[in-house]
């Protein structure tokens, strides 16, 4: 067998392991909100052990961590250094929206049921945890490695935006690697994503009662008047139009609302939160801008009310590095050689924490264990799911790549 048979022969045989750990990591719970996180990484790490693969332990204060909206953060990284040359980090987050209504499997069950394993974070991204440790131990397994060093970055905020996460270690140069891949679906390589703006508006007026509705200031009212002008607003973006492939256009998405005290009061009061994608071509501080003065306009219309706007986070869009081809290049050949077809480089309107480590001149790209969109695997949505047979060839697919990247020297990028 060539070396690249190799490696996919001991995926193969160890195949039904790595579907059991992928199964213990769904048992322990990730919602976030609330985000107690901690606990999951310690079971990750103690796994991890089991196999030979030490975790560093990085737990973020609790006074940040609770700023961020969050309850406790504990970031593992795995070193392993090889030789002399590049140092390739692997990041998948455990992180995951809670389940929600509509499930017919256990959420935290990791069922497999005709070739699918179900459960909330199977397929975003406690999968590509499984990826890339049975990468690294088929690498180590079959190749051994003499150059380079690689790591295994898992985290837990990046639904929150990845400030306590990749982040919080890349300012305290506890990670800063040559290159890095970031949990994905196996049928592209992203090299770019939309950025993400998100604000909360609180509209004041003056409560009243309904019997009497003059003597108040009506904030709902207002409200609607202001969501129509940003609905109004959502049509325009989609006469913009992005020249990178995967992405189409702006969008604006409301996607919470509360306010008022009773059935008979005029509500004083009313807050919502929107959700602001920009295309990689925008500058996220004009887009910024201009929605705040599409709020204020609106709300100078309604004489007695006043608007505060909070941003909630503002996370830029991925933008690829020159340095990123060598990754590129690897996926794709060894996908095309895995899964029988090409793999595109392309964008997607997501946004990720890729973005972080590209803002600190470390190129990057996204690739793990998924299918062919978002929408396929349930992501966000009851019975998320991820097809055994993406993981299994995305492993290998990822073993490959590092078997590659691993004998390039750092000054050759």
């Amino acid at each position: 067998m060539t070396p690249y048979e190799q490696l996919d022969a001991w995926i193969d045989a160890h195949f039904d392991e790595q579907v059991q750990f992928l199964q213990e990591l769904i048992k322990v719970p990730t919602d976030t909100p609330p985000g107690n996180n901690a606990p999951h990484a310690e079971r990750t790490a103690e796994l991890l052990a089991a196999f030979g693969l030490i975790a560093e332990k990085h737990r973020v204060p609790d006074a940040q961590v609770k700023a961020a909206g969050l309850e406790s953060i504990t970031n593992l990284v795995v070193r392993r250094h090889y030789g002399p040359g590049l140092t390739l980090l692997l990041n998948a987050h455990g992180d995951v929206v809670p389940p929600g209504e509509g499930w017919t499997h256990d959420p935290y069950g990791g069922e497999v049921v005709d070739g699918q394993i179900y459960g909330r974070a199977a397929a975003v991204s406690k999968c590509d945890f499984s990826t890339y440790a049975f990468a690294v131990r088929a690498l180590e397994a079959v190749a051994r490695p003499s150059a380079g060093s690689v790591e295994l970055l898992f985290t837990y905020d990046e639904e929150f935006g990845g400030e306590v996460g990749p982040a919080w270690l890349l300012k305290r140069k506890i990670i800063a690697p040559d290159l890095m891949i970031a949990a994905g679906f196996s049928y592209q390589v992203i090299t770019a994503h939309n950025g993400c703006l998100q604000m909360e508006v609180t509209v004041h007026g003056q409560m009243a009662h309904a019997a009497i509705p003059e003597s108040g200031v009506d904030a709902l009212q207002a409200a609607v008047h202001i969501l129509n002008a940003l609905y109004a607003q959502n049509t325009l973006y989609q006469q913009v139009t992005s020249t990178v492939k995967g992405i189409t256009h702006p969008y604006l998405n409301v996607g919470q609302i509360e306010g008022g005290t009773n059935t008979n009061v005029v509500p004083g009061r009313v807050s919502f939160k929107l959700d602001r994608r920009m295309i990689p071509e925008e500058n996220p501080v004009q887009v910024e801008a201009t929605l705040r003065q599409i709020i204020q306009d609106a709300a100078a219309q309604h004489p007695g009310i006043t608007v505060d706007i909070k941003r909630i986070l503002l996370a830029r869009a991925l933008q690829p590095l020159p340095g990123n081809q060598p990754l590129v290049e690897a996926i794709q050949k060894h996908g095309q050689a895995v899964f029988g077809e090409e793999i595109p480089a392309m964008g997607t309107p997501l946004y990720t924490d890729v973005r972080l480590f590209c803002e600190a001149g470390i190129p990057g790209v996204i690739y793990g264990a998924g299918p062919r969109t978002v929408r396929e695997s349930n992501a966000k949505r009851a019975d998320e799911r991820l097809d055994l047979e993406d993981l299994r060839r995305a492993t290998k697919v990822i073993a490959r790549a590092l078997k590659d990247l691993l004998i390039v020297p750092a000054q050759e990028n």
